[in-house]
């Protein structure tokens, strides 16, 4: 059963969802195999079958979307010399808050020579939505990853616009115990004056995150800037011996994004490619 936790506003009780979901993985006679899988509340993991490459994980939030007062917290761990790609089934959605703001937590742990590839499906968030998402990620030595993140502020093809809120995404991404990347991207309350402004989307209200941690991130470069045009830019840094390429990406609506979105993530993904599900 869900968890579920009961607060009151307005003379009401009301629902509040929250749920933690836990992967565990290891390489088995060069294979990466299912270690450990803990599920509880909203959030469920389900292991589709794949006959090579890496293991495919799709996360499920089965309250149906997220608002105010719900908690829930992802947990993967990839062990050294195993692969693991995570998405999800459908696109989060972030609703009204009447009060509180719902929170994600996101924890990604890599061993060594191990390689993982976050690629949720897009966040899209409706009007007067409070919502804050911690990304933490631990890389050791010779680990890769491939981080995404897209989020959409309402749904143009349904009249829809998230004109005033609260969003904050916090990343940090530590490889072999050093910081190598932290960013805190915080919009609100007025999102759709503060998108407007020329300097941060020019009045588009679907923007994305991509960042790979890769020896493979500096020839990749080039075809990145290609696929994202004049919507968005890219750069690259020497991580150590590894490199870190950042890419950002915005767009008027969501089908706009993600237009440009899967070749890019089809790119940075190499032989794994595109998860089937952002096929469907």
């Amino acid at each position: 059963m869900d968890t579920i936790e009961y607060t009151k506003f307005s003379g009401q009780p009301a629902q509040r969802a929250a749920g933690l979901a836990q992967l565990g993985c290891a390489s088995i006679d060069g294979r990466t195999r299912l270690r450990r899988l803990y599920q509880d509340g909203s959030a469920k993991i389900r292991l589709p079958a794949v006959s090579a490459g890496p293991l495919e994980a799709v996360l499920i939030n089965t309250a149906g979307g997220l608002t105010g007062g719900d908690r829930l917290g992802w947990d993967v761990d990839v062990g050294a010399n195993a692969s693991a790609a995570i998405t999800t089934q459908a696109c989060e959605k972030v609703y009204r808050a009447a009060s509180d703001r719902a929170e994600v937590s996101i924890k990604l742990t890599v061993g060594e020579n191990g390689r993982i590839a976050w690629l949720p499906q897009e966040t899209i968030v409706f009007d007067r939505a409070a919502f804050a998402r911690t990304l933490d990620v631990e890389l050791a030595a010779g680990a890769e990853a491939l981080l995404v993140e897209a989020t959409v502020f309402g749904r143009l093809a349904m009249g829809e616009r998230a004109a005033h809120g609260n969003f904050h995404d916090r990343w940090r991404v530590r490889g072999n115990g050093s910081l190598i990347h932290a960013e805190d991207f915080r919009i609100g309350p007025d999102i759709a004056a503060i998108l407007g402004r020329p300097a941060v989307a020019g009045g588009a209200i679907a923007v994305a995150t991509l960042l790979l941690v890769s020896p493979r991130a500096e020839a990749l470069l080039d075809p990145v800037r290609e696929i994202i045009g004049d919507q968005g830019g890219a750069s690259i840094w020497s991580v150590g011996t590894s490199g870190k390429l950042l890419a950002r990406l915005y767009a008027e609506d969501g089908y706009q994004l993600r237009q440009r979105l899967v070749p890019l993530v089809g790119l940075l993904n190499g032989e794994a490619g595109l998860p089937k599900l952002w096929s469907l």
